[in-house]
């Protein structure tokens, strides 16, 4: 038994290293998926916020360049000039207002007309226009035409060490990692626009410096933003005076310029214009500010057409359209900054807070909007349905293993058993055979040797041969019985009675080897109506049921078999019972197996070949009947049989 406990050990181990190493790939290679799966749902979420600024630089491009003046020149022979859609503040929240830098530095906006004073809802709005243009002068390069374009943004990293790339067994992304160094057009452009629109728009220049009044001082300083304030309030006018005649003399030279492009048009007011237009760049104006522009360059001047984007309002938006609204946004969290050569500017958190993120996906977008970057952070990684899926089957499979060696460990433990008990069988079968066969030889040859003097001592010497007889004769018949009933082989020889007949051959065949050993057979009995029992087969029982009484209760100081038989509603009750030591509580229930014996000190003291019980076990479950045994309470056994009572 022990090498068969090292065997199933072995064999425990042997599959328990394959079957960890099966669930240690099958969890890494859901924590691939998981980490892909997340992934690919933030790059979705980059791309969302990269389409909606591309949208923004497409909607910007398309616009006309006369759009930047209160008015739009219309086509030839369509009646008087269009008002710009920009010359009411704009819906979006996040956009200050549109102006023009003029090539000398003047400014404009659509939000004036020319030769009108500005609405008082728009004061506010102008004015920091303006001094956004100041500051916007101030930054501009010595070459108008090389202002600084940030360089390519990186791609979409993920900041996080899983083991293997799960999506590379299903695409090939190399073809895809190329970075966008902007977005909308690369390169400069060349558009027909009409003589009317060139010169509207060199026309509104000028007007702005012949007619437009300057803002009142009260809107310069409620429209100066942050840290510049106190600049734009000590040198406006001075800034203002030096500008003066610096405008007044190109204002002359761009007016001559323009009566050139009218005399040089003519009455072909009808053919186009060609002009430059270079892709949207974007320049810090202040901490909550960006001027978002493009150059335009006809008749070798360069005029900066943009809007002014406010950073905070504008990040907000972000979060708030693409990132909150998102289920998302309950387990992760976004940072989108503003950077200006390597310093943050400004900075927006949204979703839930992270400490010790597991996850981490940063993006950087293309020109003109490269000052922007996203960060996607996640502390715990949504577990994909598979996982619970696999711990439920992995207990469950656990739970059938552990049971399967159980069984197999009591199955082969009751076998092993079994052959024990077999192997004292034998050995008990073999002393028990030889016992009455020596009795019987030795009596037979003191006949023989005439030691019996009378007659009455060889009558008792018969007896005893004759109860040896007897008793070698039920051994073997129930060992015959017990292989028959085995193989199912026993025939059942049902007959009809009371059973009265089957206890008086009980007592007869069992008076000799009850006085013999000082017992004493009762016999308590109901009436009873007949039912059917197979004759012999129940001798045979009560016979081995007062054996072992007789054998096992030979210490007793009451040497009493009784036997009681009683009717229930639908069963005929027969009960054996002695004043012996018992039987052990464990073994109430094993007495009727196989050639058990019970081990303890009574027991060895006695010897059996243990089929007795099992016979009686067999033979009443044949007939249809039931067998039970417990201890009385004032000691002893009781055995008791249950058997059908017909109808």
């Amino acid at each position: 038994m022990k090498r068969l406990q090292i065997l199933i050990l072995i064999f425990c181990v042997a599959l328990s290293v394959p079957l960890g190493y099966f669930v240690l790939r099958t969890y890494r290679g859901l924590e691939q998926e998981e980490a892909a799966t997340l992934s690919y749902f933030a790059n979705t979420l980059f791309d969302e916020l990269e389409q909606a600024l591309e949208a923004l630089v497409h909607q910007e491009e398309g616009r006309a360049i006369d759009e930047y003046n209160f008015y739009m020149s219309a086509p030839a022979g369509r009646g008087k000039e269009n008002r710009s859609p920009l010359s009411d503040l704009p819906s979006q929240n996040y956009i200050l207002g549109y102006f023009q830098n003029n090539p000398d530095g003047s400014f404009q906006t659509p939000l004036v007309q020319a030769g009108r004073s500005v609405a008082t809802d728009l004061q506010d709005a102008v004015a920091q226009l303006e001094h956004a243009n100041r500051i916007f002068n101030r930054k501009r390069t010595e070459d108008t035409d090389k202002i600084t374009v940030a360089p390519a943004p990186k791609l979409a990293e993920v900041e996080q060490k899983p083991p293997g790339r799960f999506a590379e067994k299903y695409l090939d992304l190399t073809r895809h990692q190329e970075p966008r160094d902007r977005l909308g057009q690369k390169e400069k452009r060349f558009e027909n626009v009409t003589v009317a629109q060139a010169k509207n728009l060199a026309r509104q220049e000028a007007g702005v410096a012949a007619e437009s009044p300057a803002p009142p001082a009260g809107a310069l300083s409620a429209g100066a933003p942050g840290p510049d304030a106190q600049e734009t309030r000590m040198d406006a006018d001075t800034e203002k005076t030096a500008q003066m005649d610096h405008r007044r003399k190109s204002y002359a030279a761009e007016a001559e310029a323009d009566e050139s492009i009218a005399a040089e048009s003519g009455s072909r007011d009808e053919e186009n214009f060609q002009v430059e237009v270079a892709p949207l760049q974007s320049v810090l104006i202040s901490a909550d500010q960006i001027f978002i522009f493009r150059r335009i360059m006809i008749n070798q001047k360069i005029y900066r057409q943009g809007f002014i984007l406010k950073l905070r309002a504008f990040l907000d938006d972000l979060a708030q359209n693409y990132f909150m609204v998102q289920p998302m946004a309950n387990y992760a969290s976004l940072r989108l900054q503003v950077v200006d050569q390597g310093r943050e500017i400004a900075r927006l958190q949204a979703g839930i807070s992270t400490r010790n993120p597991e996850f981490i996906l940063k993006r950087e977008f293309p020109s003109p909007f490269a000052f922007l970057k996203a960060t996607l952070s996640c502390e715990e990684i949504p577990r994909s349905a598979g996982r619970n899926t696999l711990m439920v089957m992995m207990l469950v499979l656990a739970a059938i293993f552990l049971i399967g060696l159980f069984a197999i460990y009591k199955s082969t433990r009751a076998i092993v058993d079994l052959s024990e008990r077999r192997s004292q069988f034998v050995s008990s079968v073999t002393h028990e055979l030889k016992t009455p066969l020596t009795n019987i030889r030795m009596y037979i040859e003191m006949l023989e040797q005439g030691i019996a003097k009378d007659t009455e001592r060889e009558q008792e010497y018969f007896q005893i041969i004759n109860s040896e007889g007897s008793r070698l004769s039920r051994l073997i018949d129930n060992v015959l019985d017990l292989a028959k009933l085995e193989k199912k082989q026993r025939p059942l020889n049902l007959v009809r009675g009371t059973f009265e007949e089957v206890v008086a051959e009980v007592q007869a065949v069992m008076q000799a080897k009850l006085q013999q050993e000082g017992f004493a057979l009762s016999v308590v009995r109901e009436d009873i109506r007949p039912f059917r029992y197979d004759r012999e087969a129940m001798i045979q029982v009560l016979i081995n049921l007062i054996e072992n009484s007789v054998k096992f209760c030979q210490s007793a100081q009451k040497k009493e078999i009784t036997i009681r038989i009683s009717q229930k509603p639908d069963r005929v009750q027969i009960a054996v019972s002695d004043y012996g030591p018992g039987i052990p509580r464990q073994a109430l229930k094993k007495v009727f197996d196989d050639f058990y014996r019970v081990d303890n000190a009574q027991a060895q003291k006695t010897r059996g070949t243990g089929i007795g019980l099992a016979l009686v076990k067999k033979f009443i479950t044949l007939i249809g009947g039931d067998v039970t045994a417990e201890n009385n309470p004032e000691g002893g056994c009781t055995i008791s049989i249950s058997l059908p009572l017909e109808d």
